[in-house]
């Protein structure tokens, strides 16, 4: 490397863009990422030039030069478009960007010009300090974090936040900030049932005082009210989220649920079919839809007298035809791979469920939500519970699910499943020191020390020789202490 080429990087080490944060993409798939990021274009109309870059960014990644250059070329264009006079500290992220694919490509010349462009706009506009950041650029760094990983979620509030310390009652932060709180507490249940509003909840209440219209945060705020029984206010901003911007996935998406949620299946379903219409994030969608059919399955099935069994199948078989549908649209999709299979077994075509539960347990080490996986290991015990009738291996993977290290948030199917089938067989014989172990190995997973070592207590008094239990009774012994 040449001693100007070297005094460039070092430049362009200190530019704040998409090529300098520790973006984590290694593990992600970056035509999905892609596809929400053109959703995110199309529907951020003014704040598009943010999207253009990250979709940039992207292409990058995937060898695609000339392409990410258009789109930051875009980016620009819309940010002038959109911003007017003020688009010069919006545009520093871009500049950077820019000039990362310039040195990239060995034009070296016009890397410097680019890194140039930024350092005179941070001239014009300094901080204040020397470690701080514009709010436009903390703004367009949390859009990043948010979109690239849910595990870089955290990051992003902290970007919208900083960016609000500079422009407190900002429209857009306040949006952002508002957004990025909303999709923590969902990813992770958060402030799942409080008697005071959560944090996301007090956020989008002021964002949208300051933009009362925002059909998106209409429809997270009502899905939020939920936890506080606030319906009739909650159904009043789905109504207006439905109104004022109809065709937006996120409205689409956030209103869907939350009429799935409250059982208005068929308000539910032309939700999502109209999502459908719109020819983007199939997959979702189609779940979605899935859900809905799978809900009036069961409602028939609860219906007393005994169930149409007509009219449970028909719902059955338009639930298994969407989630074939979304698993071919992303195969990927394991959530409803294991859907489908515990469908295919009520269907009675037991070899196309064990190989379809197989193949969900290969994509296992590939999922990185710990939720999902407890699903997976949750369905496969159904299957094993209810179908094939193999008690051992219903309790193997719903202790599986039991045991799977979560962060913020508990499935609490698993457990669920275990106590019942240890009361079921110590109803039967209160000696069966199996299931007193079982309840022990809940409790403790609960957090319960006390009632797990009491539970284990009696399991080894059943089973004197057993040495797990006896390792377990220690443990917790010592845990206490």
């Amino acid at each position: 490397m040449s001693e100007d080429s070297s005094a460039l990087l070092s430049r362009l080490q200190q530019l704040q863009c998409h090529f300098t944060w520790d973006l984590d993409v290694l593990d992600v798939d970056l035509e999905t990422l892609s596809t929400r990021i053109e959703i995110d274009i199309e529907f951020h109309r003014k704040g598009a030039g943010c999207f253009y870059s990250l979709l940039a960014y992207f292409r990058f990644l995937q060898d695609q030069r000339e392409e990410a250059l258009s789109l930051l070329n875009q980016s620009e264009e819309t940010i002038r478009e959109s911003y007017g006079d003020e688009s010069e500290r919006r545009l520093v992220v871009t500049y950077g960007d820019m000039a990362w694919l310039k040195y990239h490509d060995g034009d070296f010349a016009q890397s410097q010009s680019y890194c140039q462009k930024v350092e005179d706009i941070l001239v014009k506009y300094p901080t204040g300090s020397s470690g701080g950041l514009l709010p436009e650029v903390y703004g367009e760094q949390g859009w990043a974090y948010f979109k690239v990983s849910r595990s870089s979620i955290s990051k992003a509030i902290e970007c919208f936040r900083k960016a609000l310390e500079v422009q407190t009652h900002d429209t857009e932060w306040n949006i952002c900030y508002a957004i990025a709180l909303f999709c923590r507490e969902q990813w992770f249940l958060e402030n799942k049932q409080e008697d005071e509003e959560s944090q996301a909840t007090t956020q989008l209440r002021f964002a949208l005082e300051i933009n009362p219209d925002n059909a998106a945060l209409q429809s997270m705020l009502a899905m939020k009210l939920v936890a506080y029984k606030k319906y009739e206010e909650a159904d009043g901003l789905v109504k207006k989220a439905l109104e004022n911007d109809p065709d937006n996935p996120h409205v689409i998406r956030q209103s869907g649920n939350y009429l799935l949620h409250q059982s208005r299946l068929d308000e539910a379903i032309d939700v999502f079919k109209r999502g459908l219409r719109r020819g983007k994030q199939l997959s979702s969608f189609t779940y979605q839809l899935a859900l809905c059919y799978k809900q009036k399955k069961i409602a028939e099935q609860c219906r007393r007298p005994c169930s149409n069994r007509e009219e449970v199948r028909k719902w059955r078989r338009i639930c298994i035809s969407h989630l074939e549908d979304a698993v071919k649209m992303k195969p990927s999709f394991v959530r409803a791979w294991a859907e489908l299979a515990l469908l295919y077994a009520e269907e009675g075509d037991m070899s196309r469920a064990e190989e379809t539960f197989q193949h969900c347990l290969e994509e296992l080490p590939e999922v990185e939500e710990e939720k999902v996986c407890q699903i997976i290991h949750q369905c496969y015990g159904d299957f094993h519970h209810y179908h094939t009738k193999n008690e051992a291996q219903a309790i193997a993977h719903y202790t599986k699910g039991l045991l799977i290290p979560l962060k913020k948030y508990e499935w609490r199917q698993c457990a669920k499943k275990l106590k019942q089938i240890a009361d079921r067989r110590l109803a039967k014989n209160r000696g069966d020191g199996e299931a007193l172990a079982l309840l022990g190995q809940v409790a403790r997973a609960e957090g319960d020390s006390k009632k797990a070592a009491f539970f284990y207590e009696k399991a080894l008094n059943c089973d004197k020789d057993n040495e797990e239990y006896l390792s377990a009774l220690c443990e917790l012994r010592l845990e206490l202490q």
